[in-house]
């Protein structure tokens, strides 16, 4: 049977470079809205239609960035329920099991969803700022889901910690690249973090 490997503080480390990285590509990207110069390949040269066309035509992969908004929503739920699986309420209780069951499953169809989409618009559109963006959301996204892996594996409390501030550090960049959809998903989360003890006030069995 492998055992888990203890580990100390330094696994932050990776976490903090990508940070740093993700950070450099927001500024980046600011750069190129302000008018930075940055070579953009003719879309002719990908055998792709003009842009205009392409935004009609090839509306699956706006979407997979809207799915993956919802999906990663979903996961980030779970830390509001983390502390709920014995709540004296049964409806936030048994919410707490879904999301503690469907947790892993939406992280990962998150950063899967994420790759096509940002996949596609890398290819068709690189150079545009909104790319450097969506970049620096995913490859926060992408440690979330290593650290989140490694939580059962290694002996660190750091891992966990690292999961959780990595979390955080991806809702303002999320809202950065995908505004409105990311905004609701924001006012929905905050909404559902507000009204649970409300619920739980509701639900609980009444004592005599």
């Amino acid at each position: 049977m492998h055992k888990n490997k203890p580990a100390g503080k330094t696994v932050w480390i990776p976490a903090a470079f990508i940070a740093v990285v993700s950070l450099l590509l927001i500024a980046y990207s600011f750069y190129i809205g302000a008018g930075g110069d940055h070579p953009r390949p003719p879309a002719a040269a990908a055998g792709l239609p003009p842009r205009g066309e392409r935004e009609e035509g090839w509306e699956p992969f706006k979407l997979a960035g809207t799915l993956a908004v919802i999906c990663g929503a979903a996961s980030f739920a779970w830390l509001r329920f983390k502390k709920k699986l014995k709540s004296p309420s049964l409806p936030v209780k048994q919410l707490g099991k879904l999301l503690y069951k469907v947790h892993k499953f939406t992280g990962w169809t998150a950063l899967a969803l994420i790759a096509v989409h940002g996949g596609y618009y890398l290819i068709t559109k690189f150079g545009d700022h909104n790319v450097y963006t969506g970049l620096a959301a995913f490859l926060v996204l992408l440690a979330i889901a290593c650290y989140g892996f490694l939580i059962r594996r290694v002996r660190s409390p750091w891992v966990r910690k690292t999961h959780f501030f990595l979390s955080l550090l991806w809702i303002p960049l999320l809202l950065l690249h995908a505004g409105g959809s990311a905004i609701a998903a924001v006012i929905a989360g905050a909404a559902i973090w507000v009204l649970v003890p409300v619920v739980e006030k509701w639900t609980q069995p009444k004592t005599a």
